[in-house]
């Protein structure tokens, strides 16, 4: 068995070498990405061919594979409070907003809940066409125990009513909230910094040199943050491979198989949702093509990443290409990053509630139902973490409030990580859609820099 794993260690080895080499020959990062993603998969495959899922040489190999593939998670995880402070702050203190502050922040607020609600009627839509119900899963031990610890550790939402919810958004204690302690600490984070940037133009105003000073302190920290970022991402290509080969080695591919009709409905559902991002922008007079063409590497690295706040600096760079302020792009790439999410806490939500609700006897097509599920699920956005676990919590957060049992949110837990890279995705569409949408309102987008046919530059640091 020791021998096996040392062939399996050598194999990774061998292909982790491939992607180094790629890197040296300057190789996009894009294309790197999807190396690792297209290698991990045929990598796993291969290792569910020789070898049973749970067998003790593929435990062995993945508990290996992880350093790199949990490592490169932890390492986003680790970078996801400081990123969001330094990004809302800096919001405040590097730009043009002042006046505009609070129409600019409610116009990319009402975006975000506004399309989670239109996600959420999307989602209700795909599972009611595809005749999706909770008593169609097989109920096996991952299923179960998922659902037992899903149980153990938010079971005490149940007992708290929707504004009792609604105050743990509240930063009772931002250091705590910037541990990332709590589920709601991503919005309690954007929260403390806004009131920071809001005492910041206070002093600006009266005490412009301390302002000034301020300031300084802030851009400095955004530049060391932002070369932390970058270090980070350039592991991405290595992390995917790691990631995908322990997705793909130990998933039960029958259960996929049996899953197919739930992760069909779930994708057409997210590729509906993204066309409504396009055409929200084609009625807004932009060229939707475009925004495609421009838009493709983030979306790209959110997709085979699955990590919302990892694409955050790809997300606020490629905003600014399309012609979106600093500023802009700035807040709506970290409200994004936990509130309104069109796939994890729109999408999501709303077809687990009305796959759920049958099993204790709601009609999931009366229209009271609906209405209050859409409501819910919009209200229910905030404060949802851009990093791991988010779409889990937002389903309970429903599941709760809608009276439905939390403990079936784990029942697509055999086809979750391969669902959530369309979420992702189309998490951070629905972002960069608000910031572009805000800047054509307010009339600060540069339609010149949006058209501009030159390609994204965001690369030529990975």
């Amino acid at each position: 068995m020791i021998g096996y794993v040392l062939l399996n260690l050598a194999i990774m080895l061998v292909l982790l070498g491939v992607l180094f080499y790629m890197n040296k020959k300057h190789i996009s990062f894009t294309k790197r990405v999807f190396t690792g993603l297209g290698l991990g998969i045929v990598f796993g495959l291969l290792l569910q061919y020789f070898y049973e899922p749970q067998s003790d040489a593929i435990v062995k190999s993945v508990d290996w594979f992880n350093i790199v593939g949990s490592g490169y998670v932890k390492f986003l995880q680790m970078i996801v409070m400081p990123l969001v402070f330094i990004s809302i702050l800096s919001a405040f203190t590097r730009l043009k907003l002042t006046s505009n502050i609070g129409k600019i922040s409610v116009l990319i607020i009402g975006i975000l809940l506004g399309t989670t609600a239109i996600a959420a009627a999307v989602g209700i839509t795909s599972a009611t066409v595809f005749n999706l119900e909770a008593v169609q899963i097989e109920q096996g031990e991952a299923e179960l125990s998922r659902g037992d610890q899903i149980s153990e550790t938010y079971g005490t939402i149940q007992d708290k009513t929707m504004p009792q919810q609604i105050l743990e958004l509240i930063p009772y204690n931002p250091f705590l909230d910037l541990t990332g302690a709590r589920p709601t600490s991503t919005i309690s984070v954007v929260i403390f910094a806004a009131f920071l940037g809001i005492a910041y133009l206070g002093v600006k105003r009266k005490q412009p040199e301390h302002a000034e000073f301020f300031a300084k302190i802030v851009d400095t920290l955004h530049s060391i943050i932002m070369r932390v970022v970058t270090l980070i991402l350039r592991l991405t290509p290595y992390g995917i491979l790691a990631i995908m080969t322990k997705t793909v080695a130990t998933s039960d591919l029958d259960a996929i198989l049996k899953l197919g009709k739930f992760v069909g409905a779930s994708y057409v559902a997210l590729i509906v949702m993204f066309l409504i991002h396009l055409l929200l922008l084609m009625l807004a007079g932009l060229n939707p093509i475009v925004y495609l063409r421009k838009a493709f590497p983030v979306l790209s690295f959110a997709f085979t990443s699955r990590t919302s706040a990892g694409a955050l600096p790809l997300n606020i760079q490629t905003q600014k290409q399309l012609g979106v302020s600093e500023g802009i792009a700035n807040f709506a790439g970290s409200f994004g990053l936990s509130i309104g999410q069109n796939g994890c806490a729109g999408i999501y939500p709303a077809m687990l509630a009305v796959m759920i609700a049958p099993t204790v006897g709601i009609n999931p097509l009366d229209p009271s139902f609906i209405a209050m599920l859409i409501a819910i699920v919009a209200i229910s956005s905030f404060g949802v973490a851009g990093v791991g676990g988010g779409a889990t919590f937002a389903a309970i957060l429903v599941l709760s409030a809608m009276n439905l049992p939390i403990a079936l949110a784990g029942l697509l837990i055999s086809v979750e990580p391969l669902i959530d890279m369309g979420r992702t995705a189309v998490n951070v569409s629905g972002s960069m859609t608000s910031g572009i949408l805000t800047s054509k309102i307010t009339g600060d987008l540069d339609k010149e820099q949006f058209s501009e046919e030159s390609s994204l530059k965001i690369e030529a640091e990975m």
